[in-house]
């Protein structure tokens, strides 16, 4: 995966940029002053990862392709004038819901209009938000609703939880068209916990509603590359679980922004969020989940015995029953994912063969319904093919992941195919590899 950690990479990505869109708004920057600007995806690169420092021109088209005001532009401390920290993080309280709610909603509406700058959360505020949440008892922040307001009724939360439900169930590729549908959803439900008038189960109804659509928007948003948004929608969520009561779904949010942690090149940060979820976390499925991602995040930092144990131990309860439902949100949990995130956990401590095996295998278990993790396997299934010395096959893999990626509309997995692309260079003349690279450059 490319080096997401440098500020401009990080403002790259929260502002939903890939490495071509900002050399294009550079460019366009420069055009609107009459002048000229050089910015391409390579130069991009090289800003973000090989210390090259950008000159005072680019650093005033780079700003205003951000929406970072003229005035925050100081040439001489770049990267460090770059807004990457410091967003806001609502602690965890009796009140919090519905403020964390509008803060998540505040960000679509910022990123829509580009008035500023959104800004990263820091790695430290998720990991004290996440230990704020494993010592708090959610069930003391129910509390009594507020008197006054229009009085919302048993039909009118029903009728709201079948629309989620079915906006939620659409395949991936009518996302697009649902999206705007489930954002208005949300404000909604965010209305009526904030004015309505109810008892503490239609409470409790509402809350469980607002955490599952913020962790949904929270998935369009990181789909997208919208990290920030996406970030404080899984936090809204957390809010809203943890107000009423759903220890499970807190679980979920914070396994949400573990992998956001993780894909974002902070597996040390997945770590610490994941070991605090677990703590909280308590349906054997939803446990299963979080020590997958565990085991991924300990993987990537090289820490092999304790990687086996996370995996042993997510094989484990992925096979126990509870006597309970399985929670909604890792229903979709099978032997096929954890088979391919097992390969790509062995893949990371250099196991390649057995790694390449069970992302074969779970590729094969994947029931055709599930179109974009298909997508995701193939890309895994390329970086196996590739660690094997198998150019051929592993072109082909990214190729067919490109093709799902692109139907189904998941710019998430064209950014997996485009960040495999540099490991395929050494390979020019394999078959299938020059097409490969001409649509990730296209």
């Amino acid at each position: 995966m490319a080096e997401k950690t440098h500020p401009l990479a990080q403002a790259r990505l929260a502002s939903g940029m890939t490495g071509v869109d900002l050399a294009r708004e550079i460019c366009r920057a420069a055009a609107r002053r009459g002048l000229r600007s050089g910015a391409t995806k390579q130069r991009v690169y090289k800003w973000e990862t090989q210390g090259v420092t950008p000159d005072a021109d680019s650093q005033t088209y780079i700003a205003e392709a951000l929406g970072v005001p003229a005035r925050a532009v100081d040439p001489r401390s770049w990267p460090h004038w770059l807004p990457g920290a410091g967003a806001t993080v609502i602690p965890l309280g009796p009140g919090s819901p519905v403020p964390a709610l509008r803060e998540a909603l505040r960000t679509t509406m910022e990123h829509h209009s580009r008035r500023t700058f959104l800004s990263a959360i820091s790695s430290s505020a998720l990991v004290t938000l996440a230990g704020t949440w494993a010592s708090t008892d959610a069930q003391a922040l129910a509390g009594d609703p507020t008197p006054g307001g229009t009085a919302v009724g048993d039909e009118l939360v029903a009728l709201l939880e079948e629309t989620s439900a079915r906006l939620t169930a659409q395949a991936t590729e009518q996302r697009q068209h649902t999206a705007p549908l489930i954002d208005a959803l949300l404000n909604t439900v965010t209305n009526l916990i904030e004015d309505g008038r109810y008892n503490q189960p239609v409470k409790l109804r509402l809350h469980a509603l607002a955490s599952s659509l913020s962790q949904t928007v929270g998935w369009h948003r990181f789909d997208l590359g919208q990290h920030t948004e996406a970030s404080q929608y899984w936090i809204a969520g957390l809010h809203s679980a943890h107000g009423g009561g759903d220890r499970d779904m807190g679980a979920a949010l914070l396994g949400d922004l573990a992998y956001q942690a993780s894909w974002r090149d902070d597996p040390r940060t997945a770590v610490s969020i994941l070991e605090r979820a677990l703590s909280g976390a308590r349906h054997p499925a939803a446990r299963s989940l979080l020590q997958l991602r565990l085991a991924r995040s300990l993987a990537a930092q090289g820490e092999r015995r304790a990687t086996l144990r996370a995996l042993a131990a997510a094989e484990h309860l992925l096979d126990a029953s509870s006597g309970e439902p399985v929670p909604a949100w890792c229903a979709w949990l099978s032997t096929a994912d954890l088979a391919v995130d097992s390969g790509q956990a062995l893949l990371d401590l250099g196991e390649t063969r057995r790694a390449h095996q069970l992302i074969r295998e779970g590729k094969e278990l994947l029931p055709p319904s599930r179109d974009k993790t298909r997508g995701v396997f193939l890309v895994y299934e390329a970086r196996s093919h590739l660690d094997l010395r198998e150019p051929e096959r592993a072109a082909a893999a990214a190729l067919e992941a490109l093709h799902v990626a692109e139907r189904i509309g998941a710019p998430r997995c064209v950014q997996l195919v485009s960040d495999l692309a540099p490991a395929f260079s050494a390979y020019p003349q394999a078959q299938g590899v020059g097409e490969l690279l001409g649509r990730v450059a296209a």
